[in-house]
């Protein structure tokens, strides 16, 4: 596997609110799945209790997670020791990752969490740090085989708050029959994005042939920091505490998504993740981009009719050269600060779900943060993925990032929606960020 490429960790000047966390990770990850996985691999868990233990595991339904928790709640539910999961969607999930950190004492024991939000969630000292525990339970679980860049990703101050089980990153799913009839190869650029697109158009069986999720009140913001960091640009610097909205790359990211709005549905901006998925389901859309952890559904011949005509490939830079138009979202496993259950007993739960039986089945669905474990897939998803995470723009892990996010994204909506010229926007996102910044000042 790849070394994910990451920003250093920041020191924190100022906790943030849980819900703004919250909120904002909702653009930050392959969120949810049409089916869930309904079988798990055969994990040993050994793990003892004094007493009759409860550990309530907060995860949403997905084809790429269901196989780490099923890990844990069938393996590790024996003898005084149960381990329970509701089945639940992502906007369920951070709702409930906002109310079981907010008291004393919290609902949940363990928590999927993601490296976009580890920064404030650590800042505000609501996980357990996890060093210790690793030191102790390594060897047993064979840590030292999970990826250091995502357990960089799950890091915060020099601190790891999150064991990572997987990797998602932005891909291109196209229509290979499709592109085959028309002479046509996946798009490398925008530019090239943009005559693709305009090729299926013409041809005359797809009215919008392009979808991405850009949810006004979600997604929009990912694309958005995506387009921004394939032109190599963050929201701040961080060394001069500097929002980087009135840059030259912060209107052409603005005007870059703009220009792919005549290839996509007039009601792109209420398309969540779903909703994409939904029209490459359908036929409606040739082309899709959006969390790897949507693929493997795509390929699901009980969801389309299609699912045997579908490739799969890296997505395109914004330029020719540069970082592709992703994001990178690593996922783990955290304990809360306010849970009443042993940290020992949580954290070898926890790693016995990252095992490397685990992870295999989770293939191709997720990118696993074991070692070794994707390249021994065939899948095109996962070769796919190989390729693109090398070629994603790093991780932003800054407590700040997330309520930049939140807050400027009814903005870029209103420009893609033709409310708001780029020109007013850029002055009124650097005013947001430089307001969000004060906290940290």
């Amino acid at each position: 596997m790849r070394a994910l490429r990451l920003r250093p960790s920041a020191t924190p000047l100022a906790a943030a609110s849980i819900a703004v966390v919250t909120a904002a990770a909702l653009t930050a990850c392959g969120a949810g799945s049409r089916t869930g996985a309904e079988t798990a691999a055969e994990v040993p868990c050994d793990v003892e209790v004094d007493s009759p233990t409860t550990v309530n595991v907060l995860a949403y339904n997905s084809s790429a997670i269901d196989p780490f928790t099923n890990a844990m709640v069938r393996s590790c539910s024996q003898g005084d020791l149960t381990v329970e999961h509701e089945p639940i969607d992502f906007a369920g999930q951070t709702q409930r990752t906002t109310a079981t950190l907010a008291g004393e004492t919290g609902t949940y024991d363990v928590l999927e969490t993601y490296g976009y939000i580890i920064p404030q969630l650590a800042a505000d000292e609501s996980l357990v740090p996890l060093d210790d525990l690793v030191d102790t339970y390594g060897d047993e679980y064979d840590l030292g085989e999970l990826n250091e860049g995502m357990r960089e990703a799950m890091s915060y101050d020099g601190q790891l708050y999150a064991v990572p089980m997987q990797a998602q990153m932005f891909l291109l799913a196209y229509r290979q029959d499709v592109f085959d009839e028309l002479g046509l190869e996946p798009p490398t650029t925008f530019d090239e994005l943009r005559e693709v697109s305009q090729t299926i158009q013409d041809a005359g069986d797809f009215a919008y042939p392009l979808a991405l999720p850009w949810l006004a009140s979600g997604d929009i913001t990912t694309s958005y920091d995506a387009a921004l960091g394939s032109l190599g640009v963050d929201y701040v610097d961080p060394e001069t505490m500097t929002p980087n909205f009135d840059t030259p790359e912060a209107a052409q990211a603005l005007e870059e998504m703009k220009s792919l709005v005549p290839y996509m549905d007039p009601q792109v901006t209420t398309f969540d993740q779903p909703a994409v998925q939904q029209q490459m389901y359908n036929g409606d859309a040739a082309m899709a981009i959006m969390f790897s952890g949507r693929m493997s559904d795509l390929a699901n011949e009980d969801n389309t009719q299609y699912a045997a005509d579908f490739g799969f490939a890296p997505p395109p830079s914004v330029e020719e050269g540069g970082p592709q138009f992703s994001a990178l979202s690593v996922d783990g496993w955290s304990i809360p600060a306010n849970s009443a259950v042993d940290p020992d007993t949580l954290f070898q739960v926890i790693a016995t779900s990252v095992s490397e039986e685990a992870s295999e089945a989770a293939l191709p669905a997720a990118y696993p943060a074991r070692d070794g474990v994707a390249d021994d897939s065939d899948s095109p998803i996962v070769e796919a993925a190989s390729e693109a995470i090398d070629n994603a723009p790093p991780a932003e892990p800054f407590p700040w990032t997330a309520p930049i996010s939140n807050d400027t994204r009814d903005v870029i909506a209103q420009v893609v929606l033709g409310q708001t010229s780029v020109e007013d926007a850029v002055v009124q996102m650097q005013q947001i960020a430089t307001d969000d910044l004060a906290q940290y000042s």
